[in-house]
């Protein structure tokens, strides 16, 4: 009786393994070889479109603002003039990062921004000196700092528990935003390297 449990057992057991390895190793469901894991036991994990967003924004503003150029040097005979004032996508960008719209509940609770008017205003140009600057070289920084108003409507939107809408039609936001590059200049000073 004991050899016919141990039979049964072993051809259970050896069904189960070859059930396990012929599941592991078709479709898109491998765990391993030249599959991809996915998650736990190969499965996709699902991340919400809100993160995936979220990445692409940082990304854009990475690629567009968060970098500071490295122009030619400065004309001689007249002071230098910052000549791009920040656009309606940089400041829409400041603006939703000082009051949020976006991650509302559709049908429970949402924010509207219509009728949007935007004034910008040149608070300040100036140069630095020139200095060395590590992985750039000798260079000045050049710095202009913008004031922009943005007159708007905004609406909120309550559909729980009493639906109710809530407008504001005289919102006004100030957002500070600076541009900042560099010129490239001549030697200043000869760069020396420091003895070790």
């Amino acid at each position: 009786m004991t050899s016919k449990m141990t039979s049964t057992l072993s051809r259970y057991g050896t069904l189960c393994l070859l059930a396990t390895m012929a599941i592991t190793s078709t479709g898109c469901y491998g765990l391993g070889g030249s599959n991809y894991n996915l998650g736990i036991l190969g499965f996709p994990i699902p991340v919400s479109p809100y993160y995936q967003h979220k990445q692409e924004e940082k990304f854009h503003n990475k690629e567009r603002y968060d970098r500071v150029p490295i122009l030619g040097p400065t004309t001689s005979g007249g002071p230098p003039i910052a000549l791009d004032p920040p656009s309606d996508d940089e400041v829409m960008q400041a603006l939703e990062d000082a009051r949020p719209v976006q991650g509302g509940i559709p049908l429970i609770w949402e924010k509207q921004r219509n009728d949007v008017r935007i004034i910008k205003e040149k608070i300040a140009d100036y140069v630095d000196p020139p200095r060395f600057y590590p992985l750039i070289g000798p260079a000045q920084l050049h710095h202009a700092h913008y004031k922009c108003t943005i007159y708007f409507d905004e609406s909120t939107i309550v559909g729980y528990p009493v639906p109710h809408t809530l407008r504001d039609r005289e919102a006004i936001e100030v957002v500070y935003i600076d541009h900042n590059h560099f010129h490239m200049v001549g030697d200043v000073e000869p760069y020396t390297t420091p003895n070790l």
